[in-house]
């Protein structure tokens, strides 16, 4: 019983000895990066064949628009996506029933980023002229010009729709761009 107690003592001993030195490191511990949670691969897949579909969209939309959205101003509906844009450190703008909309929250949840959600309607053909006009100036800040949803907007900046913020995501270029800018990764307890 004796030897058992001084074992147990040695090994304390050396327990303690070895938390105090590495605390006592001056060297930082290295802590494992967050796992990135990755977009669901038949999604991304088929955002990024949604492409080939640009054109077809793009006149769809411009026609809606002028068709539901005759009456609207579109100088007002552009100042209002500005200001929403600026609205929160991460924007993005869906359809309420789009898969990859709801992909793209999806990522932005899982991997734990705090963000504004502004949906235009449960899908393009079931939205109003205001949106619809929405939806063809959004189409103005990515450099392929595509009406499709989501738009996902960093500081201020569009990166893109679904199939943009997952590459972004897995490269860690995401987490880069919004860390240039505000913290926008939810915090743990809300009252902190």
């Amino acid at each position: 019983m004796k030897t058992f107690m001084n074992l147990s003592s040695a090994l304390s001993a050396m327990i303690l000895l070895a938390s105090t030195s590495n605390a006592l490191s001056t060297k930082p511990p290295s802590a494992p990066a967050p796992a990135i949670v990755k977009a669901n691969p038949v999604i991304n897949l088929m955002a990024n064949g949604m492409t080939l579909l640009k054109p077809v969209f793009a006149a769809e939309a411009k026609l809606q628009a002028s068709l539901l959205g005759s009456g609207i101003v579109e100088q007002d509906v552009a100042q209002e996506i500005a200001a929403e844009v600026k609205s929160s450190p991460i924007v993005i703008y869906t359809y309420g029933l789009s898969p990859f909309s709801t992909e793209a929250v999806s990522i932005l949840e899982k991997n734990g980023y705090d963000f504004k959600k502004i949906e235009l309607g449960a899908e393009w053909f079931l939205l109003n002229g205001k949106d619809s006009v929405k939806r063809v100036l959004l189409s103005d800040f990515v450099d392929n010009g595509a009406t499709s949803l989501p738009k996902v907007f960093v500081g201020g900046k569009c990166i893109g729709g679904c199939a943009d913020l997952a590459k972004s995501v897995e490269s860690g270029e995401f987490a880069t761009l919004v860390n240039s800018g505000k913290n926008t990764k939810k915090k743990m307890f809300s009252f902190l």
